[in-house]
């Protein structure tokens, strides 16, 4: 099996661009969830979400390629490989409501409305000549498709993916959780905290070259960090609700940890959490967390970044695998930013509202989705 590598990336969040933006905001542990003002929000019960500040709100498709260029500058990728590009998104929701109020007289950037469309573009646009293909699993989406491009280079299909996915707050989203009482009531995300009482939205795209190890040293590539472990599982427990003993998720962490020679999770050194800020996520997260380290369950770090970023749904995985690879290139753990009083019942070191500088070799990003779909990432440090 071919060894996976990390050899470019490029993000986008609420903070702004790149990796400089994500280390300002995320790692400082900032809080920014400002009144939206993209789209009315009369009649909602909540009001705010972490939106990038522009005039004129971003479609995902320019936001999607410029984070694409971005990384495949970084990796030194050149065009006309058979690259795989794999994208976890449902589309431009905003593109798509103003087709259909407009009685579709209005179709400007209705072509990223279509998952397999906006893939298949950047394919064309990167002069990627492998396959490509849309991931749509809610909040799994882009974590699915990075376990997909490992899959696929460590079977040797493909010697190397760019692996992408993009969520931009939009008023369907926003109005669909909000109806679902999902929403912080009084604005303020608090993963793992007493109080938390829900999470909130935000913009968030991220790609990332991953290839073979054998394809870096070949090109001349350095690996900013080796993909050690991966895996997925669904317990299919509730359509909305995780598994309140999080089982999905501890079958597919343990999956990673067994593809990484480590069943015990004894050498990760970070978690970043899903983390939503919700009553029932958190619980159940943690209670998994206990079921996987056992008794070194409370001497790893877990943080949540969806209180900066805000939950980024088919974004979330890419995003949040790109903090977790600049975790382990700075040496910092990124906070639970917003954390007020602890709960009993959730009693792990969730590293509350400061970084923190540690020596780290493996990090674990983990993500779970409606209909108890979960996956698994293990990075290590190149």
């Amino acid at each position: 099996m071919a060894e996976v590598v990390v050899t470019g990336y490029g993000v986008h969040t609420a903070f702004g661009e790149g990796a400089a933006r994500v280390r300002d905001g995320v790692f400082a542990g900032r809080q920014v969830f400002p009144e939206i003002t993209r789209f009315a929000t009369t009649g909602l019960r909540s009001h705010v979400a972490a939106t990038y500040d522009v005039e004129e709100p971003p479609g995902v498709r320019p936001v999607l390629s410029h984070c694409a260029d971005t990384a495949v500058e970084m990796a030194g990728l050149p065009a006309g490989r058979d690259t795989a590009v794999l994208l976890g998104t449902a589309g431009d929701f905003t593109a798509l409501t103003r087709f259909w109020r407009s009685g579709g007289t209005d179709q400007t950037g209705v072509g990223g409305t279509v998952p397999a469309r906006l893939a298949e573009a950047l394919a064309v646009r990167l002069g990627a000549r492998g396959p490509r293909l849309a991931f749509t699993n809610a909040c799994v989406a882009s974590a699915t498709a990075l376990i997909h491009g490992c899959r696929m280079i460590a079977s040797g299909r493909v010697e190397s993916a760019v692996c992408a996915g993009a969520y931009l707050v939009e008023e369907e989203n926003q109005a669909k959780f909000d109806s679902g009482w999902a929403l912080a009531r009084d604005g303020v995300v608090r993963p793992f905290s007493a109080d938390r009482s829900g999470l909130l939205l935000g913009d968030g795209a991220a790609a990332v070259v991953l290839e073979s190890a054998d394809s870096a040293e070949k090109r001349g590539a350095i690996p900013l960090a080796r993909v050690v472990g991966w895996g997925a599982a669904s317990d299919a427990h509730h359509v909305a609700r995780p598994h309140p003993q999080a089982k999905g998720l501890v079958a597919a962490v343990r999956s990673a940890l067994h593809r990484a020679g480590d069943d015990a999770g004894a050498t990760v050194d970070y978690v970043n959490a899903h983390g939503t800020g919700t009553k029932h996520n958190d619980l159940a997260e943690t209670r998994g967390f206990h079921e996987i380290f056992g008794d070194r369950a409370p001497e790893v770090p877990i943080s949540s970044t969806k209180s900066t970023t805000g939950h980024l749904l088919e974004a979330s995985g890419a995003v949040e695998f790109v903090i977790s690879l600049l975790a382990l290139l700075d040496g910092v753990v990124p906070p639970t930013a917003g954390f007020t009083t602890p709960d009993p019942d959730c009693d792990l070191d969730y590293v509350p509202n400061e970084p923190r500088r540690a020596k780290l070799r493996r990090a674990l990003t983990v993500n779970a989705a409606f209909g108890g779909a979960n996956t698994a990432l293990l990075l290590e440090r190149a």
